[in-house]
């Protein structure tokens, strides 16, 4: 069988070393890039493999100076423990090739298709500096490559359950590009700059009620938006199971939010770029397998 809508992004660098009591789930980024092979979703044509991202690119999001410190190792011992990750020259090069393979799954649903890229999804990075495990803001700098190839109307759809603080703050109140965040009203991050639309759920929101406001929201923001293209933060912390989360979601309840993005898109006529964000419960099994429905739900709202 041969598609030709799809791209998903990967490279063996995603998945990065850290120390052994680390809370960060690395290991997931490996194990969905076998799910999706074991089980036929991703073809062998439609895996990317991206290379490091332009300089240019990231200072369309981020400051020159930042960048400079990124690179240079020169973050204060509280700057590490904010972004929470060691640095190391290995780990920002990570991030680059992250950013690049959003960079590449966002050009590609520019055509009409659907991008995924394995990791991503870095909303908590601000222009000036890091937190919450993300360095840089893939979605901010995706959408102002998007804007530079000619596109006027950029749509953010972040379904993490945490706030996209930092990519709200990029991106501001830029009218060519909608952020809509939907998240935990009390997790995570505790100042959360606006974005265009933000809805803040209470604990234990559960697949009903969630679903209905999700759909309210895309009907409003397709209608009077209109957006041209969409980038989808897919984070799967949402679960009941999520050590971080608070919200109450089921696998077929995230699930079925996937396809209503999806759907949602594919019935505007545009692609969508997708960036897995984050996920935490304790059975990293649990992780991979919300993380391929999001793989098989493209493959079957898009084919």
């Amino acid at each position: 069988m041969c598609y030709h809508t799809m791209r998903v992004a990967h490279h063996p660098s995603y998945t990065h070393p850290l120390p052994a009591a680390h809370r960060f789930p690395m290991v997931k980024y490996e194990l969905l890039a076998e799910q999706l092979k074991i089980e036929g979703i991703v073809e062998d044509l439609e895996w990317v493999r991206p290379d490091v991202i332009h300089t240019e690119a990231i200072h369309r999001a981020h400051s020159p100076s930042y960048v400079e410190t990124l690179e240079g190792g020169l973050w204060t011992k509280q700057e590490e423990r904010q972004s929470g990750f060691p640095w190391s020259a290995e780990l920002i090069h990570r991030e680059k090739v992250i950013m690049e393979g959003t960079r590449i799954c966002a050009q590609w649903a520019a055509q009409g298709k659907v991008g995924l890229n394995i990791a991503g999804g870095t909303h908590h990075a601000y222009r000036d500096h890091a937190e919450g495990f993300c360095l840089l803001n893939d979605l901010a700098i995706a959408a102002y490559d998007l804007i530079d190839s000619g596109l006027e109307r950029i749509l953010i759809v972040d379904l993490d359950v945490h706030h996209g603080n930092g990519t709200a703050e990029i991106v501001g109140q830029d009218p060519r590009i909608f952020t809509f965040s939907m998240h935990g009203a009390k997790n995570y991050p505790m100042k959360k700059p606006p974005s265009t639309l933000d809805i803040a759920l209470p604990d234990q929101t559960g697949d009903g009620d969630y679903l209905a406001l999700l759909d309210d929201a895309l009907n409003t923001i397709f209608t009077s938006f209109r957006p041209q293209v969409a980038l989808f933060q897919c984070g799967v912390d949402v679960l009941v199971s999520d050590k971080l989360g608070r919200l109450s979601l089921s696998l077929q309840g995230c699930a079925q939010r996937d396809h209503m993005v999806f759907s949602a898109c594919k019935d505007a006529g545009i692609g969508v770029a997708c960036a897995m964000g984050g996920g935490y419960s304790k059975d990293v099994n649990t992780i991979v397998k919300a993380h391929t429905n999001t793989f098989r739900i493209a493959r079957d709202v898009w084919t």
